[in-house]
């Protein structure tokens, strides 16, 4: 623990004994197990430290202090939520860095398009996209998981869900890899001028001539009685892609890495694949244990916080798998526990009016996933010789995985 790590000097109202060398792109450990990497802080760190990297900014590791500050937008806001901070003139990506009351009629279509009776009609068809990536590779006997499934899978059901052609699909995820972790603001910024400059053309179609897509819905939207501006409609695109192209297939690399490695929680699941109760209960269990998305917070106003003084205007990271991997809120958090009392602590979706709104559609993708995948190829390991490629940064991930297993005859 030292007082000049990093780029940003340290401000004169936090004390030597706050500052940690934590930077959420590189962190110690992150190569054996990312969320694993988080807890050292969390077992480590003051509960309150402030890191000079990534232009100087406080992280909160307890789930009591990361709840509150999810919850309490008029003095943690929204209005920037990544880190490095993106420059004011910027404009906030909608409605993920809007506050209330401002977000809601933005927020309102989105969650209505997703809603638990949506979802329920979709699942015929995304089983089916499951079962349809899943036979071809059984008779292989080795994947590369992430390449062959899971940047396909969850990818495919939301181009579907937006009506946006498959073949742009690998050209999209390198689009959302550069804007979730990159650490270089220009980097990310040229994701979403990329983005943006393919979105234009669709979203004025869709505004033009609405068809029955979430895309259509999302950008016809009315707020405060008046048709969402385009510029708005594009920035609200922008968020949804980035959101659908990288979340769930990041938790279903960090899934299937765990499951390859642990056969007693594997094949626990795989013996109860038509109790559907008990695998929503492994479902949220193994989404504990492996949280994937950070959304930074701006003070709106000084603020003590375990001692520590915040300033109006700093910034502070709340990572959100900390939830359910503090033992303050759950016991044993590091063990996959499939026969833990249900509710299941955790916020890996967040917490409060920025709950994700597609949570209800990743959790389905992911229970599919373990009946489908585990039903055609109950017992599968880390190919010898290769290890998982993992990464940091705004939204973790899983880069490469390498799976293998006895071949069908």
């Amino acid at each position: 623990m030292t007082a000049n790590i990093g780029s940003t000097a340290r401000p004169s109202h936090v004390p030597v004994e706050r500052v940690v060398n934590f930077d959420v792109y590189d962190l110690p450990g992150s190569a054996e197990d990312v969320q694993l990497a988080y807890r050292a802080f969390q077992q480590s760190a003051p509960a309150v430290f402030w890191t000079p990297h990534n232009g100087g900014h406080w992280v909160a590791t307890r789930a009591e202090h990361i709840e509150a500050i999810q919850k309490d937008t008029a003095t943690f806001s929204h209005q920037r939520i990544t880190l490095p901070r993106l420059p004011d003139a910027v404009p906030r990506q909608i409605p993920l860095e809007l506050d209330p009351p401002e977000h809601a009629p933005y927020r309102r279509p989105l969650m209505q398009a997703l809603l638990p009776r949506v979802v329920n009609a979709m699942e015929a068809a995304v089983r089916a996209r499951a079962v349809e990536l899943i036979e071809p590779l059984v008779a292989q006997g080795r994947c590369e998981f992430i390449d062959e499934f899971a940047a396909i899978f969850p990818v495919s059901v939301f181009l579907e869900l937006v009506n946006i052609p498959q073949s742009d699909r690998g050209m999209l995820r390198e689009m959302a890899e550069r804007s979730v972790r990159a650490s270089d603001n220009a980097v990310r910024m040229s994701s979403f001028e990329d983005l943006g400059a393919y979105l234009a053309p669709i979203v004025s179609a869709r505004r033009e001539a609405p068809g029955n897509d979430l895309l259509s819905t999302i950008v016809n939207a009315e707020i405060g009685g008046e048709k969402i501006a385009f510029d708005k409609a594009i920035s609200f695109s922008m968020l949804v892609m980035f959101g659908g192209l990288d979340t769930v297939a990041s938790m279903l690399g960090f899934i299937a890495r765990f499951l390859a490695t642990h056969d007693g929680v594997r094949r626990q699941i795989a013996a109860r694949l038509d109790d559907a109760a008990f695998l929503r209960h492994a479902t949220e269990e193994l989404l504990r244990r492996h949280g994937v998305a950070n959304t930074a917070r701006v003070l709106t106003r000084d603020v003590e916080l375990d001692g520590a003084v915040l300033k109006a205007g700093e910034m502070i990271l709340p990572p959100n798998m900390l939830v359910g991997l503090d033992e303050r809120k759950v016991s044993d958090p590091t063990t996959v526990d499939l026969s833990r009392p249900f509710p299941i602590h955790h916020a890996t979706f967040g917490n409060g009016v920025h709950t994700c709104p597609g949570a209800v559609l990743a959790r389905r993708e992911i229970q599919v996933f373990l009946e489908e995948w585990l039903r055609r190829i109950p017992d599968f390991r880390i190919r010898a010789g290769t290890r998982p490629v993992m990464a940091t940064g705004m939204v973790n991930g899983v880069l490469k995985l390498e799976l293998e297993w006895e071949a069908a005859a």
